[in-house]
């Protein structure tokens, strides 16, 4: 029985190590994302105080490029007109040339592999009679 006691005591100590051990690692890792979220806080307020002046002109810059969004389909429309006044267009032919291929006409084996005939006439089906 004293066996088991001292077994059981060794592990504990081991169990306590491991854990110990564990909880070291754990925190230097932390202690590093903490230094690491420092400066990352660090460059948010230097980036924050850089942009103080710019906020002031947003709202001018956002009036203009509204004003000049408004004016685009008239400027469009006026540069489209221009494009059209002073491009050159190909004359036509008098008499254009039938548009047949080069080797004639084309003979179709429908009728005959299948049989079809566009001009006879039609018998109602069977089932349809009754």
């Amino acid at each position: 029985m004293n066996t088991y006691v001292l077994l059981s005591v060794i592990d504990i100590v081991l169990l306590i190590a491991g854990l110990a051990i564990y909880l070291f690692i754990v925190g230097g890792q932390l202690a590093g994302v903490a230094e690491k979220l420092e400066e990352c806080s660090d460059l948010v307020r230097q980036i924050s105080k850089n942009a103080e002046p710019i906020v002031a002109g947003v709202s001018h810059i956002n009036r203009t490029g509204g004003i000049v969004a408004g004016a685009l389909p008239l400027l469009y429309g006026m540069a489209e007109g221009i494009v059209v006044g002073v491009t050159p267009r190909a004359e036509e032919p008098a008499e254009r040339p039938p548009n047949v291929p080069a080797a004639g006409r084309r003979r179709s084996r429908l009728h005959e592999a299948v049989g079809y005939n566009p001009d006879a006439t039609r018998k109602a089906p069977a089932h349809a009679a009754k």
